[in-house]
């Protein structure tokens, strides 16, 4: 079990924080690019499918009436409908942000060098470069990626804390 200290859950937060509002940020720009007005209600749904693991349009709907009593059920199957359109969630791994290798978001992923070195990748791309690593490794045979996590650095290393 990890022992750390204040510090170091603020930075465990605003490094988790900066993943979901970057991954924020790309879908309202996927949205925009395909007419879709960015409203409160709408914002108020991607936030509450970012931050949860919601099973259910069902409960997305609970969740969001408790934010703002206007957003009716038919508000959140539009939104789900258009998120899976574009690819941003995928009913399968319900409501968890999906990048395939079949999905055709850009810039899904940025990798940073430490020479300021800055790679935008599109989802194929971080499907590609997580197989290939996966197999260079002997870890990945024949099967596909079905999901990836990635939890936040909490190690007691100084490089570590310096790079939040």
């Amino acid at each position: 079990m990890a022992v750390y200290n204040k510090e170091d859950r603020k930075a465990s937060d605003a490094r988790s924080y900066r993943r979901t509002q970057m991954q924020r940020e790309l879908i309202v720009e996927k949205l925009k690019e395909r007419g879709c007005r960015i409203t409160k209600q709408r914002m108020t749904l991607l936030d509450i499918i970012l931050e949860s693991e919601c099973s259910s349009c069902k409960e997305i709907f609970y969740k969001a009436a408790k934010v703002d009593q206007g957003i009716g059920a038919a508000t959140v199957y539009r939104m789900v409908n258009v998120l899976e359109e574009i690819g941003a969630i995928s009913r399968k791994n319900m409501y968890k942000v999906a990048y395939s290798e079949q999905c055709g978001m850009e810039d899904a992923c940025i990798v940073v060098l430490d020479d300021d070195t800055v790679y935008h990748l599109s989802a194929k791309n971080w499907n590609a470069v997580v197989r290939a690593g996966l197999s260079a490794c002997g870890y990945l045979e024949n099967q596909k990626i079905v999901s990836i996590a990635i939890k936040p650095c909490v190690c007691e290393k100084e490089e570590c804390r310096n790079q939040a």
